[in-house]
């Protein structure tokens, strides 16, 4: 096939195992969110380039590398979103559900875009199922949605750690900078390039940085806990407290500090160690509704990446049984009506298009593993019935098609 009518590099098509695999982690994650009340809210896949831009860094990544970023007829930048909660947070503001209620918990999915090297469960189109809740500062709310972090993992049977920290507010947060930047300036050396720019302008990204040298550099880097003022110090305290109430194990890491420059106190990741990434990460980031011209109003979620999960998951092993109908002679107005009677009940039904014998029929339902052949010849017809062959059992009997 010539090259330009492949999927581009970093694109791919989902189907066959994988699909089911992928249906099985949202209709999962989606059942969680569901029980836990969230709204489902659905977000355009373009938005302005300055939205994340403002809300996610000017010296990120996904910035300054990892943007799909082009102009319409008139010139206006856009963007493939990167990432759902600056368009969450846009469509928060601008459709003004600050009005409506004291706070709200919804929730999106769908793909998001970064052009960066594809590697295991991310590619540059990938599908996250994002969670997030406005109006809320207490604590309690960041435990409740740690709390469904882990109960996807636990529902999923995935093995998987969250840790967490708190990276401060704007109170506490201009003395820790100073004290890292201060302790980066004396390890310089072994930063690499990309550090060595950033411990000036975002020195708190240096800790999340996956060069070896640097790793080892921040080793002995200040903890960001050891600055927090007093109303950061007891948010902490007492999200901890309400995880351990909940029964959510976690580990404090105190180089946590996720991507994005939004977040503020509360961050955290759900890390795969048969990955070694994240597969589920948040926080808190209680001033971007502000900047993006709503009122003073905390907030938090987190994203999952739906691709990473998929690929610890088990392949469900219940598949609905299909109905497979097989027409012999002169038969095919029946046949269609007696599919049609078996969709009706709310079964799966299948009718035949294949040509053959009826073994080659048969043993094509049992590779495409169909539980049922639904047998219709000239008899069956004449007599208003069908002929049931059970594909495991091999038990076979004449039924009605209203009695199946």
């Amino acid at each position: 096939m010539r090259e330009e009518f492949q999927a581009p590099r970093g694109f791919h098509d989902i189907l066959g195992e994988d699909l089911r695999k992928f249906r099985y982690v949202t209709s999962t994650i989606r059942d969680i969110l569901r029980r836990h009340n969230f709204e489902e809210i659905i977000l355009p896949v373009v938005e302005y380039a300055d939205l994340f831009e403002r809300s996610i860094g000017e010296t990120t990544d996904i910035v300054q590398k990892e943007m799909f970023v082009f102009e319409d007829r008139k010139g206006r930048r856009l963007a493939l979103r990167p990432e759902g909660t600056a368009g969450a947070v846009r469509a928060y503001v601008q459709n003004r559900l600050f009005a409506q209620r004291t706070y709200h918990k919804v929730f999106y999915e769908g793909p998001m875009f970064r052009h960066e090297r594809p590697q295991a469960g991310r590619y540059r189109q990938f599908h996250q199922i994002g969670v997030e809740v406005f109006g809320v500062a207490e604590p309690h709310a960041d435990a409740e949605v740690i709390k469904v972090a882990h109960e996807i993992v636990e529902t999923l049977k995935i093995k998987a750690d969250i840790e967490i920290n708190s990276i401060g507010c704007k109170v506490c947060r201009p003395a820790y900078r100073e004290a890292l930047v201060g302790y980066l300036n004396s390890v310089s050396e072994k930063l690499c390039s990309v550090c060595l720019d950033r411990k000036d302008r975002n020195p708190l990204r240096v800790l999340d940085c996956k060069v070896e040298t640097c790793k080892e550099a921040v080793k002995e880097a200040p903890r960001v806990t050891d600055y927090l003022c007093e109303e950061c110090r007891d948010h902490y305290s007492k999200l901890s407290e309400y995880l351990k109430a909940l029964g959510v194990p976690y580990v404090e890491n105190p180089h946590l500090v996720r991507g994005l420059d939004y977040y503020t106190r509360t961050v955290f990741e759900v890390v795969s160690p048969d990955l070694g990434s994240a597969i589920i990460a948040g926080g808190r980031y209680d001033y971007l509704v502000e900047e993006f011209g709503g009122p003073p109003t905390p907030a938090l979620g987190f994203a999952a990446g739906i691709e990473r999960i998929a690929l610890l998951v088990d392949t469900p092993k219940e598949r609905e049984p299909v109905y497979f109908v097989i027409p012999f002679g002169d038969v095919i107005p029946y046949a269609l009506k007696v599919t049609d009677t078996i969709r009706e009940k709310g079964k799966v039904a299948e009718l035949s298009y294949r040509k053959g014998n009826l073994r080659k029929q048969l043993d094509f339902a049992n590779k495409m593993g169909y539980r049922y052949a639904v047998i219709v010849g000239e008899d069956e017809m004449r007599e208003g019935v069908v002929s049931l062959k059970d594909m495991e059992t091999g038990e076979q009997v004449r039924v009605r098609p209203e009695d199946i």
